[in-house]
């Protein structure tokens, strides 16, 4: 008996080594060229995502993937990143989404950690063409995301109260910025489709519209003229037809009617999701794993502080930034960019200069905004005479770390929410809002995407209406003639690079 079953578990262990080989292989296969050909930040992500995952492979639905989106959009940290990690997730396990976190993030991370040592070595200013190549680039990227935020404007608007909110937290974003600021527009636009969907507030308004009109067609005030149209209402009315005053009974079905969510039947039934898309982890074990992040993101900030002088080591700091950073930053790279200017620059480990180069850099790769952790990371370890590798490291992992682990928690308790209806009219809102900071993003860029020499910050690209023609012909191009990211992105390039030649012919 001993022997059988020892023969058994040797033959039990290759059979998981190749079944594990076997996922490993689709989901290289599937994810390999991403991390090199996803151009243009999370918005383009997301479209191209899309397409890849629900159109070509089939590995989610659209519904799935429109709540991952939610999820996405709703937590901290990269929201493309956290995307992929959970199709990978639904799809293959945990083994299967790290391994396509790493497919999706090094090529990038590693690029940017090569251009970093070449940063670090080269004099205050660059040569004018490199700026006017950047701000081409930066250009490209602006109509690139932008196309990007229609496209995606189009599965999110399902009915008027979802396009006001696209409207509304678009222009809230590009009025004001800050870390709260984010997800509390976000928190809105769900706690919006929920009582809209649910009519919370059209019951109440309706009992005091029939109050006001009942009392206008009684008051005695109301006047010979006032009491002759009444009259005449009631004569063509006839007698069948209840007037502005009459009651009538409302059945139990009716009553019920109200507090139901609207839309369609369809709409409102619990939704029956495959065993394939279903994500088999308990609530439990997912409250654990977001208990057990905030205890350690609170024992990272409480050692920062707490530290005698001189203070933490410097990598130390960089790394409790940069978890701070990934835990309360929401919006995904267009949003983490200009504000890491306040972890890093404003620490004085890396100069203006530097910055705005790793910005314009940071648009024109393939993968990750957040790789330009890795770029910040190497470079603040360089003029603190540490490691670049280690710089690079520990930024990497700290920036990404948080919205990994909360959404790999929140899947956990997901899988027990998913159906309910009022969660459903909440991430109605949500992706809503979440679009509409797409639009706020395209701004943000846009006001910041043209550097040269002398700036200590990015100008408008309206300050040259050079770059504005690179914007909507990236638009353009993508819109009504199939260009596709790289190649718009590339092609600006070469068009800042034209404008150079021109000024300075």
């Amino acid at each position: 008996m001993s022997s059988t079953g020892a023969g058994e578990n040797r033959g039990e262990l290759p059979r998981r080594l190749r079944a594990l080989a076997r996922r490993g292989w689709k989901v290289l296969r599937v994810n390999w060229h991403l991390g090199v050909t996803a151009f243009g930040g999370p918005p383009v992500h997301f479209k191209i995502f899309n397409e890849k995952f629900v159109q070509k492979s089939k590995w989610v639905d659209e519904q799935v993937f429109q709540e991952i989106f939610s999820i996405s959009q709703s937590l901290s940290g990269p929201a493309s990143t956290k995307m992929l990690y959970c199709i990978n997730l639904l799809h293959g396990g945990f083994m299967a989404a790290l391994f396509s976190f790493l497919l999706w993030s090094l090529p990038g991370a590693i690029g940017m950690f090569g251009l970093s040592i070449g940063v670090s070595s080269i004099d205050e200013n660059l040569p004018r063409i490199v700026y006017a190549l950047l701000s081409g680039l930066n250009s490209a990227t602006v109509g690139v995301i932008a196309l990007a935020a229609v496209e995606l404007s189009q599965k999110a608007i399902t009915d008027p109260l979802t396009r006001i909110i696209v409207f509304v937290t678009a222009a809230a974003g590009m009025l004001y910025n800050a870390l709260w600021y984010f997800p509390v527009l976000m928190f809105v636009s769900g706690v919006a489709t929920l009582v809209n969907d649910y009519r919370w507030i059209h019951r109440p308004l309706g009992t005091l519209v029939r109050k006001v009109k009942r009392k206008r067609a009684t008051h005695p005030e109301a006047g010979p003229q006032n009491s002759a149209t009444t009259t005449r209402n009631s004569h063509e009315l006839g007698p069948s037809q209840p007037g502005p005053s009459s009651e009538l009974p409302v059945s139990e079905d009716e009553a019920n009617k109200n507090e139901r969510p609207s839309g369609s039947t369809a709409e409102n039934e619990p939704r029956i999701v495959p065993q394939e898309l279903r994500f088999n982890m308990s609530w439990k074990t997912g409250t654990v794993i977001i208990v057990t992040f905030f205890l350690s993101f609170i024992v990272a900030m409480v050692l920062r502080s707490v530290l005698p002088d001189p203070g933490p080591p410097i990598l130390y700091r960089l790394f409790s930034n940069m978890y701070l950073a990934g835990t309360i930053i929401f919006g995904g790279g267009p949003v983490v960019i200009p504000l890491l200017r306040e972890y890093v620059v404003a620490e004085g480990w890396v100069s203006a200069r530097d910055f705005l180069i790793g910005l314009a850099l940071i648009q024109a790769f393939p993968g990750p905004n957040f790789n330009i952790a890795v770029f910040l990371g190497s470079l603040t370890a360089i003029n603190a005479g540490h490691s670049s590798v280690a710089g690079a490291l520990i930024a990497w992992v700290a920036i990404f770390s948080p919205g990994l682990i909360l959404v790999h928690g929140t899947m956990g308790l997901w899988s027990a929410a998913r159906n309910r209806r009022w969660v459903k009219s909440v991430l109605r809102g949500i992706n809503a809002g979440a679009v509409g900071l797409i639009y706020t993003a395209v701004y943000r860029i846009f006001m910041v995407g043209y550097i040269d020499q002398g700036f200590q910050a990015g100008r408008s690209l309206g300050d040259d209406p050079w770059w504005v023609v690179i914007t909507a012909t990236s638009y353009v191009g993508g819109r009504y003639f199939k260009l596709n990211a790289p190649s718009a992105i590339v092609l600006g390039g070469l068009m800042g690079l034209i404008r150079y030649g021109v000024v300075n012919a």
